[in-house]
């Protein structure tokens, strides 16, 4: 009988537990922290390999996938797998796996949190402060908008955005609106104190509008010039789904010339690059994309990929299989 393990990649640093969880499985090959490989290292990296654990910014797509035939799973430590081409891996028998659940809570406070920076300007009042400028206190010394009571717009109405939701309408007594693909159950939105409404009306109607939903082809640039166009002058905008379901030189635009009050970002259009407009504008809360960025959560995070790949390739049970039709003989 053969004692040779199966081989897998770790394709960006993880905690040293994963690696501990992973090693009496596996010849696992690590990746040196701060290193990210490109699309050609990625491929090269994987020859030999049947699994690799990814973080959501390493590409599994077709061209990766011919490349790379002893490939099996590619488990993604994040909810979000927008860099998986599910078509192709399907057709070439490779299973993905995403990390859901683990994070919802704590990106759901995160998602509160840069809802209420926003609001209440606080980026933009720090570096106030920090450069030396503050020298009186005034009436209307950076006021911003109400939360509490107000009108909360949610587009995308899975785990985080019910989460939020609940945060809201328990915690602020918001009035909660909601878009999405599919409305929810009647309990589900007793429960988040939700209303359900169309997309022109969530973006007239929100004081706040706050973006969780899933990045496909069908949702790029979701929000673009003519649906800032429809929110009030006085909203704010908080996306922490991902880059590309704004439009981020129209949001950028929208902001200098105040047709909204303000918007928080947790996510961008080919990040880690940043739309260069968008720095130059005062009235817009920036963060690099650390929404479920928990020590607790992260672990979580990357203990669940770890765990699809010991189910699949040595139980042949994944936790959580996206295209869980190639396990089909």
């Amino acid at each position: 009988m053969s004692t040779v393990r199966p081989a897998i990649l770790i394709a960006r640093a993880v905690f040293p537990e994963i690696e501990d969880r992973l090693r009496p499985f596996f010849e696992i090959e690590t990746t040196p922290p701060g290193v990210v490989w490109t699309p050609a290292q990625l491929v090269d990296r994987l020859q030999g390999k049947v699994g690799v654990l990814t973080t959501g910014g390493e590409r599994i797509d077709a061209g990766l996938l011919a490349a790379c035939p002893g490939l099996k799973i590619a488990a993604n430590l994040a909810v979000g797998y927008n860099n998986f081409d599910l078509v192709a891996m399907t057709a070439a028998g490779v299973l993905g796996t995403n990390a859901p659940d683990v994070l919802t809570e704590t990106t759901a406070d995160f998602g509160f949190a840069l809802l209420m920076a926003t609001a209440r300007r606080i980026t933009e009042s720090e570096h106030f402060l920090r450069a030396g400028r503050w020298k009186e206190w005034s009436l209307d010394l950076f006021a911003g908008a109400e939360v509490h009571g107000s009108t909360l717009g949610i587009l995308g109405m899975g785990r985080i955005g019910q989460a939020i939701a609940r945060r809201a309408a328990h915690g602020f007594r918001m009035n909660v609106l909601y878009h999405n693909r599919s409305r929810l159950a009647p309990d589900r939105e007793a429960a988040c104190k939700a209303r359900y409404v169309s997309k022109d009306e969530l973006l007239r109607a929100a004081d706040h509008l706050v973006l969780v939903l899933p990045y496909s082809a069908q949702s790029h640039h979701t929000i673009g010039a003519a649906e800032l166009a429809q929110m009030k002058p006085t909203a704010t905008l908080v996306n922490i789904a991902r880059g590309g379901v704004v439009d981020d030189a129209a949001l950028a635009a929208a902001l200098r010339e105040r047709r909204i009050a303000a918007a928080g970002l947790d996510v961008f259009e080919g990040e880690p690059a940043v739309h260069p407009d968008l720095l130059t504008v005062p009235n817009v809360v920036l963060t690099p994309h650390i929404a479920s960025a928990t020590l607790a959560t992260r672990r979580a995070m990357a203990m669940l990929a770890a765990d699809n790949l010991i189910g699949f390739l040595v139980h042949g049970k994944p936790l959580t299989p996206l295209n869980s039709e190639v396990l089909t003989p």
